[in-house]
């Protein structure tokens, strides 16, 4: 047996550390964007909607409650108060006036780059430690975890951006 074929036979402890460890992880990844939304008043629900629409400018109310997998009701809250705060901004489509398209604001830009900041410095620090061979295997490990429609959505979405 090679050195990579006994990891498709892990034991409940080893799988039980793995799920402690992304706990930790997302403990680390959220920790300084939480504060700093705190400071805003807003939760991660907002950060999810500013981090999407950023990524995707104009995207429309519904491919963002397909991308969040969140209620309309949910994501109307959500919205509501970037609206009001000045962070987001709606307009009709030019082709179909009954689409909402969204984008982010100066402010909301300011925002996303400042939460995002802290992401991206803690992401980078540990891709460059873990290695491009390992960093490749987490990202093929988060996809194996993501549902079929995520994953779809994730990738088309990259696709896109990489047309761009």
């Amino acid at each position: 047996m090679g050195d990579g074929d006994d990891i498709l036979f892990l034991t409940d402890e080893q799988i039980g550390k793995g799920i402690e460890a992304m706990f930790f992880a997302y403990r680390g990844f959220t920790g300084v964007p939480d504060r700093i939304l705190v400071r805003h008043g807003y939760g991660r629900a907002h950060h999810r909607a500013l981090h999407f629409i950023n990524r995707s400018p104009g995207i429309t109310v519904s491919n963002l409650l397909n991308v969040l997998g969140v209620s309309k009701q949910s994501l109307n809250r959500v919205l509501r108060t970037l609206r009001a705060d000045g962070l987001v901004e709606v307009r009709a489509g030019a082709g179909d006036r009954r689409l909402r398209h969204l984008s982010l604001t100066g402010a909301g830009i300011a925002l996303e780059a400042e939460l995002a900041a802290a992401q991206r410095g803690r992401m980078r620090t540990a891709y460059r430690e873990a290695g491009p061979d390992a960093v490749a295997g987490f990202r093929r490990v988060l996809e194996a975890m993501m549902d079929a429609e995520p994953r779809r959505l994730y990738h088309s979405m990259n696709e896109a951006r990489t047309r761009s």
